[in-house]
């Protein structure tokens, strides 16, 4: 560190504005940012003629793309080969680098670290919601820089960072992948020749509607669609529920979101979601637990033939339009194997569940490794 110069970026980087002027039968190449330093990518291709804003901008591999609005939030990223010669509006800034002095792998990690988003955020100016980059405040700033043979080096060892990193969440997904597959097939065996009954004598509705005290407090529960569970919301008071319609909600319970169950906003209320309630939206089953359990049923709807069946429940159009029956749902056949049957597949799930459980904190201590690592070789 005692070699490297704190250098403006100004130094480093060159503003270019290669305009060109959108021809309506053209097609051109778009680009997308994505914030928190996650890189540019190829948005889509467009004719001119479908191009609101004519007056654009030539982006060209190995340069370096910002946005003023966003870069405080991390829109940037270098030009990657496929959006070579892409358009930009006004609001991406272009950058040829000084290559002399900094080498633009060296500076795509710079420019994920604290310090540079630091650096945006103190270069932006105006209110809370419309804090645009201020160009020439921007390129004052300084960041301390080391010799390029030192900047290749520290590239070299962070690409290799990367990629183990990239190599344990690759591994992490083939093992999931493996245990999805073996609970498909485990389910397969579980219902074949299983007896088929409706919902309505396994899984009757169970509505819980609670009278609102204008005092209390309501908190709320959502589904996730694809089967992600549920998650919490923030609590309502008497007065912000106004007339709505709330039903409270009890761990077991299987729960469909009346909108949205078609793509699979299907979840079993937890333990941890006990005390809370759902809308109107809500379509809240109570399993017969002699019969079959809710995180069986669960399974079931999320398969293939069970979206499917709840497609068909479903009926209108796209999104909200398409509103899963009360009447439709209660008279689903669903397969009922033996208890024991369904024992062991629940058991299954659960150590599956755990496993994914336990992914989740390896990605997040995986996922960490680079940014932690960034903040020390920047700071």
């Amino acid at each position: 560190m005692r070699q490297w110069q704190s250098i403006p970026f100004g130094q480093l980087l060159t503003r270019v504005k290669d305009d060109i002027a959108i021809d309506d039968l053209t097609t051109y190449s778009r680009v997308t940012i994505r914030m928190n330093g996650n890189g540019v990518l190829l948005r889509d291709r467009a004719l001119g003629s479908e191009i609101g804003t004519k007056r654009q901008f030539i982006a060209r591999t190995g340069q370096f793309v910002l946005s003023k609005i966003d870069a405080r939030n991390g829109a940037f990223g270098v030009i990657p080969q496929e959006c070579d010669k892409a358009i930009v509006t006004g609001n991406f800034w272009v950058f040829d680098f000084d290559l002399d002095r900094v080498a633009p792998s060296f500076f795509r990690y710079l420019s994920r670290s604290p310090a540079f988003v630091d650096a945006c955020v103190r270069g932006s100016d105006g209110t809370t919601n419309r804090r645009y980059l201020q160009e020439d405040a921007f390129l004052r700033m300084e960041v301390s820089l080391p010799p390029l043979a030192e900047q290749q080096a520290i590239v070299s060892r962070l690409d290799t960072l990367a990629d183990k990193a990239r190599q344990v969440n690759e591994h992490l997904g083939a093992i999931e992948r493996d245990a999805d597959r073996l609970l498909a097939v485990s389910f397969r065996d579980a219902i074949a020749n299983a007896p088929l009954r409706p919902m309505a004598e396994v899984a009757p509705l169970v509505r819980r509607e609670v009278a609102i005290e204008l005092e209390g407090s309501y908190p709320e529960l959502g589904i996730r669609s694809f089967g992600k569970g549920t998650f919490h919301k923030p609590p309502l008071t008497g007065a912000d529920v106004g007339t709505k319609r709330l039903f409270s909600i009890e761990p077991g319970d299987l729960l469909f979101s009346n909108v949205f169950a078609w793509e699979g906003a299907i979840a079993v209320a937890q333990p941890g979601d006990a005390g809370r309630f759902g809308s109107h939206r809500f379509i809240t089953c109570r399993v017969d637990p002699d019969t079959i359990s809710a995180e069986f049923l669960r399974y079931y709807f999320l398969t293939d033939a069970g979206l499917e069946k709840i497609g068909e429940a479903s009926p209108g159009g796209a999104g909200r339009n398409r509103t899963l029956g009360l009447e439709k749902l209660m008279v689903i056949q669903v397969p009922i194997p033996s208890r024991a049957v369904q024992r062991r597949f629940d058991t299954l799930q659960a150590k599956i569940a755990a496993l994914k459980s336990r992914h989740v904190a390896i990605r997040q201590a995986n996922d960490a490794l680079i940014p932690a690592t960034l903040e020390r070789v920047f700071n």
